[in-house]
């Protein structure tokens, strides 16, 4: 038996680089061979999960593979991040992140089972929606609130009484509350729900007096009759619903603004050719008329940008919440 000589085992090395290079790039090339795992951190029937759902079908069409939404809300979307957060790199668990999870969250709670930033390898921002200020209908007439300033006089001669809606702690329909709260001198408990679906739910039956939720999971309701709109918290009015005027409009609290924003991240570690196909197959969706009108219709305006795009809006995000979360005072309950 003859040893190996040097240019025999450099061959062989090289051979074994070249196969294993090969494979790697037709592993990437391929993907996916199997179902994609969309979570989404909140319950269903929030904005959240209104999104997650409408970009799913096109993407499953695209990729040839089902994109499916998993709901795991908890700890004003925590819950759902970690899972992202600890799962493989390889393309087939995405988290629908928000303005919660990944621009308020870090400022927010002491400790993060996850990092907003060396965790995750953004992909896109799927949409921006404001938020609305939402009160139950027949509390509304009882009470004779027919605006914002309404409200506020109303919560001032009925201390302790009322009670404030959210999604979860941390959410931006949290936050926008306790700013409203700071700047009307106006106290309201919080009461935060695993998602905008359940809070919308004990909002509209009556058992809570107002919330701030995001428009798209808002407008059936307020369109049917069960909630009564009071105003945007967005800087300008929406297009959805144009007749409302923003909380800076309604009761002249200068600067007030608190949206909403909602996009795909990946573990960090996914190869970037996969997030770059899959930012592209997502911007394509939003692209198109009937997802575009149906966003409109909701109030949500499409992004589809680029993942250095979507990372460079979570930096500054983040700096601008942890000045809301100073200012307002908020905390975790």
């Amino acid at each position: 038996m003859h040893p190996l000589n040097r240019r025999t085992v450099l061959s062989a090395v090289a051979a074994l680089a070249l196969s294993l290079g090969s494979f790697t790039a037709s592993a990437q090339t391929t993907w996916p061979t199997k179902p994609v795992k969309i979570v989404v951190p909140f319950a269903p029937g929030g904005t959240t999960d209104i999104l997650a759902r409408a970009i799913a079908p096109d993407l499953s069409k695209a990729f040839g593979q089902q994109f499916v939404i998993e709901n795991k809300g908890g700890a004003g979307g925590n819950l759902g991040a970690e899972i992202v957060a600890k799962s493989a790199g390889d393309g087939y668990t995405l988290l629908m992140g928000t303005v919660g999870t990944h621009g308020i969250n870090r400022a927010l709670y002491a400790k993060l089972p996850y990092d907003p930033f060396k965790d995750f390898a953004p992909i896109t921002l799927v949409a921006g929606v404001p938020n609305v200020m939402v009160i139950n209908a027949e509390k509304a007439v009882a009470n004779k609130i027919n605006n914002v300033n309404d409200f506020v006089k109303y919560a001032k001669a009925n201390p302790g009484k009322l009670n404030m809606a959210s999604s979860g702690n941390g959410t931006s329909i949290h936050l926008a509350g306790e700013l409203f709260k700071s700047k009307t001198g106006i106290f309201m408990a919080h009461i935060p729900y695993r998602g905008s679906g359940p809070a919308l739910l004990d909002l509209s039956g009556g058992n809570m007096d107002v919330m701030f939720d995001n428009l798209p999971s808002a407008i059936p309701l307020i369109k049917g009759g069960k909630l009564k709109a009071l105003a945007v918290t967005s800087a300008q009015r929406s297009a959805a619903m144009p007749e409302l005027p923003t909380i800076e409009e309604a009761a002249g609290l200068k600067g007030f603004e608190a949206s909403s924003w909602f996009g795909l991240l990946a573990p960090a570690g996914t190869p970037p050719d996969v997030v770059s196909r899959i930012q592209q197959e997502v911007a394509k969706s939003l692209a198109s008329p009937a997802l575009k009108e149906r966003l409109a219709t909701l109030g949500a305006i499409p992004s589809g940008n680029t993942p250095a795009q979507f990372a460079a809006l979570i930096e500054s995000e983040h700096k601008k919440w942890a000045e809301v979360v100073k200012v307002s005072g908020a905390k975790v309950d």
